[in-house]
């Protein structure tokens, strides 16, 4: 090792190494037998030999201090000499078999032997030897960009851990976060797996900026034909929709915003009577007017002295034919027959008594009294079983008609719970008014379907696979729905004129520019949890069988740390529970963010693996410090004069934590930094821009199309 020596170890901590270069180093070059070595260069690699294994370190901190000689001889002169420094910082360790690990679990000792990095140790740490069949789980395969350092050598990650266990893609806007996605998983559907290509993917892009669409379909003249047929829709007016029937009650609460203490009791209970079964026919329960003429029998037969001249007497033939009329699922003959006896003391007494001294006999007063009190027992345990269900069942995703819950079921909610003197239904106008405003706003109602007064079928199993790119496999050629209509669309697009269970969709990506912000994360919440109660569902031998990875873009949108108000954001409860349980279900998250400070710690916390772009904001570079081990700190230190496009590489997707230059994304996302000169020095055309097209469509809630 001792032609290969340029240095000594001076001191040693836990991940770091302090090196003084040999003195008969007189340039940063050493001649090898096979090459000429560098050495002293930031992020260029070092080697420390531990008996058969060599630590692996990378250089980030290189100076040079003057120190002043003094010769023997009282005339001689001070001399200064230059002695040079390195500071490394050890990331990983090849074993004596050639293979390289993460990590050291065998230090150096003062005075150790410090060593230049040869091509061997390279293609060691790199991974470059040819392999006849990739091991999915182990290898790191997937180029994904260069090492600035080592420009023959290219930066690998191994998909499985990089999707698999969620991470995250960080930087300033303007960095290259969007490319680096699109780079990403081009470079996954390019290559090849053992002599097979993707063709089972299930990649959801939610896409705030409209960005991503140029990326996975390119253009007319060059369109990008590896990804097969894409999906990307839009949810707005015209787009696409998300069925509110489909949000659980968590979700209600989060869009409707009503009191816990009033509001929101109503609210559950006119949505439950609006899902059950037995509220979908009006004749299904005893009205509440009725309810409170029966407990007022009750109350006064149990006072024995029931007067002829109580309101009951006065309109008890009718109330009779009334309770026979009504439909329910309970029997109803045994009150009728004893208001019927009721009804028969009226007739026994003579008409001027009636006025004056007329009374029920007691005899008869405790059977009515102890009759009905016993029917209605058994109805309300009846009902309250129904009632059970409908709460169990309140958050299922069961069509139900949003008019019809203002018009009528509220009203229903309030009598089962209003009382003589309370202002209930007051309390409960606000809320009201508010639901209405949403039906009335086309922005909100029209890509929730609030105004769908039909059942869509098999509505749910439509929207999942549409979003996860199956719809081919639930749909069927004579269906007009608003799913198979845009499904079709992407089909003649692609000019396949017959659906197969085959043509399926890998890339989905969610264009969400047009929501407003009243529903964007209730939206995205509703998707996020839909994907994941559909994959949960599956039986015990199907789990984990159908990945799916969900890219969130300008994630601090929908994941913050702190709510935004009192609400706590429903995407973030979605999101969160991803971070936490998807993993076993076969979820992974991808997240893509400009502000890491303002991310949910609960989430980034779950990544594994980070790729980090330039980050200028000192809370930021704080953050992301937090979020990685102490040995990769020295090489975060970069991170503020990172060049666009380059990145810092670091957790489990990668063999060891490395500065990459990401490939270039072909096609690119529609990010690109907006030319300034150029367009102020250019000749446009008199009618650019289009005042008229522009505002029109922006009037109708429309998305604006270039005219040709």
């Amino acid at each position: 090792m001792d032609e290969k020596s340029i240095g000594r170890v001076l001191a040693v901590d836990s991940f770091r190494v302090s090196i003084k270069l040999d003195e008969d180093l007189k340039s940063l070059y050493k001649s090898g037998y096979e090459d000429i070595y560098e050495v002293a260069r930031i992020n260029s690699y070092v080697i420390i030999p531990i008996g058969p294994d060599k630590i692996v370190a990378m250089v980030t901190r290189v100076r040079a201090i003057d120190e002043t000689e003094l010769g023997s001889d009282k005339d001689a002169i001070f001399l200064t000499k230059s002695a040079r420094y390195l500071v490394a910082t050890m990331i990983g360790t090849i074993r004596d078999d050639g293979k390289y690990l993460q990590g050291v679990y065998n230090y150096p000792i003062l005075d150790n032997p410090v060593c230049y990095v040869t091509k061997k140790d390279l293609d060691n740490i790199f991974d470059q030897k040819p392999k006849d069949k990739i091991d999915f789980s182990e290898d790191y395969y997937l180029p994904v960009g260069t090492s600035p350092a080592f420009t023959d050598y290219r930066i690998k990650i191994n998909p499985d851990k990089f999707f698999g266990k969620h991470a995250a893609i960080l930087g300033n806007t303007g960095s290259g976060k969007s490319c680096t996605v699109a780079s990403i998983l081009q470079s996954l559907f390019d290559f090849d797996y053992n002599g097979s290509k993707i063709k089972n993917a299930h990649i959801v892009i939610f896409d705030t900026n409209g960005e991503y669409k140029a990326a996975f379909q390119g253009t007319d003249e060059a369109p990008y034909k590896n990804f097969g047929l894409v999906n990307p829709f839009n949810i707005d007016k015209d787009g696409l929709k998300v069925p509110f029937w489909f949000m659980n009650f968590a979700d209600m609460e989060y869009l409707f915003e009503p009191t816990s203490g009033t509001q929101a009791p109503i609210l559950k209970r006119a949505i439950g009577l609006a899902k059950s079964q037995l509220a979908a026919n009006t004749n299904k329960t005893i009205p509440q007017a009725y309810i409170s003429k029966l407990d007022s029998v009750i109350t006064d037969c149990n006072k024995n002295d029931f007067n002829i001249k109580n309101f009951i007497f006065s309109d008890l033939d009718l109330f009779i034919d009334e309770l026979a009329t009504i439909e329910i699922d309970f029997d109803q003959s045994q009150i009728i027959a004893s208001l019927k006896a009721l009804q028969g003391e009226k007739v026994k007494l003579s008409k001027p008594a009636q006025y004056v001294n007329g009374n029920v006999s007691t005899k008869v007063l405790a059977t009515v009294s102890k009759d009905i009190s016993e029917q209605m027992l058994l109805y309300n345990v009846s009902l309250r079983n129904v009632e059970i269900s409908q709460e169990r069942n309140i958050d299922l995703p069961v069509y139900f008609n949003f008019k019809e819950l203002l018009e009528r079921f509220f009203d229903e909610a309030i009598e089962e719970n209003e009382s003589s003197g309370n202002r209930l239904r007051e309390f409960v106008s606000t809320l009201r008014l508010r639901l209405q405003s949403y039906l009335t706003d086309e922005r909100i109602s029209q890509p929730l379907l609030l105004n769908q007064s039909t059942v869509v079928s098999i509505a749910l199993a439509k929207f999942i696979s549409f979003v996860l790119g199956d719809f081919c496999k639930v749909y069927q050629n004579d269906q007009t729905d608003t799913f198979s209509s845009y499904y079709k669309d992407q089909l003649e697009k692609t000019g396949q004129e017959k659906l197969t269970p085959d043509i399926n969709s890998q890339v989905t990506i969610v264009d969400m520019s047009l929501l407003p912000y009243e529903i964007l994360e209730t939206i995205t919440g509703i998707i996020g949890r839909l994907i994941l109660e559909f994959v949960s569902r599956f039986s015990e031998v199907e789990r984990g069988k159908f990945p799916v990875c969900i890219v969130l873009e300008e994630a601090q949108n929908y994941i913050p740390e702190k709510n935004r108000g009192d609400k706590e954001s429903i995407a973030k409860k979605v999101f969160e529970r991803i971070a936490r349980e998807g993993r076993k279900y076969g979820i992974s998250l991808l997240i893509s963010s400009q502000r890491p400070s303002e991310l949910s710690k609960t989430v980034l916390s779950q990544c594994n693996s980070f790729i980090i772009h330039r980050l200028q904001n000192p809370e930021d570079q704080k953050y992301v410090r937090q979020l990685v081990s102490a040995a990769n700190e020295d090489i975060l230190q970069q991170l503020p004069i990172l060049p666009q496009q380059h990145v810092v590489i670091m957790g489990d997707a990668v063999r060891t934590p490395v500065q990459a230059r990401m490939n270039t994304a072909n096609p690119r996302p529609n990010s690109n930094n907006p030319e300034f000169i150029k367009n102020w020095t250019a000749d446009k055309p008199a009618n650019f821009p289009d005042y008229q097209g522009i505002t029109e469509a922006w009037e109708n809630g429309n998305k604006y199309l270039a005219r040709e």
